[in-house]
């Protein structure tokens, strides 16, 4: 009796510690073959949504997911969240129906000027309010989708603040009762720095990037990360992939920042590892190999073989779980001239 009462105390026990993570997709145009870069076409996005049924994952929304890992709750195994960014009219005609018929949550950034300006590309007030009323949430992507860290730095707080509340004026004024259950930006084109990354989390909100990683309460909630499944990117197989790994964990970056100056590219990273993992290997988003230096057994020190591509890069880290999944960690760099 007492031994039964032990193994049970301790099931229990490693249930509550097992690692409570998430995985973030990220989506633009559907059936919008002119725009390979963004676009997934609607046949392979409803297998992406059939894998995740058969497969038994738990779509859940972007807010119960942040708002879970920000309070210690403990999230199902294998999470998933749908992101759309731009507010495409192909979200609503394609996308939507597809959405409805799995019965899955999702969250759509909006940049808002196109939409106040009745762009025909673009949905409108009255078919996202539908949408809200089906499982939909929305969050701000800045009013007319600038690159934000490369304004001059003499006006690059103004011009990043009034892009953000832009948009959320237009939000709170349309679209109130579907909006995120707290304020989150995605960042346009993935790009941000420390000095933007330090006006967002002044302004109230989450920042959410597109470099791949899966997240946990460990990641930095002023760049959370997503897989994109835009293109080559949404293969079933690199899909497949992407939705089962598992966050390295990373507890310190050398540097912090994304900026890549003409003179320091490509630039060195240190990673302090909070574990220690084996076989792990980096590549640039072209696949080039990435060279490791061993600092300690949780140090590494990497860097390019080659310069980083304009206008943005990666060091995307993987390493084998052992049970034919893999840990994942992406730095993203934003590459000046």
């Amino acid at each position: 009796m007492i031994k039964t009462l032990f193994l049970l105390l301790l099931a229990c026990s490693l249930y509550a510690e097992e690692k409570s993570y998430a995985i973030l997709l990220q989506y633009h145009r559907f059936d919008e073959s002119k725009y390979p870069s963004t676009n997934i076409s609607a046949t392979r996005f409803e297998k992406h949504l059939r894998y995740l049924k058969e497969h038994h994952f738990h779509v859940l929304s972007l807010s119960t997911i942040v708002e879970s890992l920000q309070n210690g709750k403990q999230l199902p195994p294998k999470t998933v969240a749908i992101t759309i960014d731009d507010a495409y009219r192909s979200v609503y005609t394609v996308a939507y129906p597809l959405l409805k018929k799995y019965n899955y949550p999702f969250s759509v950034f909006v940049n808002s000027a196109p939409v106040k300006h009745h762009s025909k590309n673009f949905m409108s007030i009255e078919q996202m309010k539908e949408m809200g009323k089906n499982g939909a949430e929305f969050g701000n992507h800045t009013d007319t989708h600038q690159y934000l860290v490369r304004y001059d730095a003499s006006v690059l707080e103004k011009e990043v603040a009034k892009e953000i509340l832009r948009c959320e004026d237009f939000l709170e004024k349309n679209l109130k009762p579907y909006l995120l259950k707290q304020k989150m930006l995605a960042y346009p084109f993935g790009e941000y720095d420390t000095r933007v990354q330090k006006i967002v989390q002044k302004l109230g909100y989450i920042g959410i990037a597109q470099n791949s990683s899966p997240i946990d309460a460990q990641s930095d909630f002023t760049a959370l990360t997503r897989f994109p499944m835009a293109g080559p990117f949404g293969s079933m197989k690199s899909f497949a992939l992407k939705v089962n790994t598992q966050p390295m964990g990373v507890s310190a970056t050398v540097p912090q920042d994304t900026l890549v100056q003409e003179d320091n590219n490509p630039p060195q990273l240190v990673l302090t590892l909070s574990s220690q993992y084996n076989g792990i290997n980096c590549f640039t988003s072209d696949g080039t190999p990435i060279t490791i230096q061993k600092l300690s057994n949780t140090q590494l020190r990497m860097v390019s073989k080659k310069r980083l591509s304009y206008p943005r890069d990666h060091y995307t880290c993987t390493a084998p779980t052992g049970d034919g999944d893999w840990y994942w960690y992406s730095k993203m760099w934003v590459v000046l001239k």
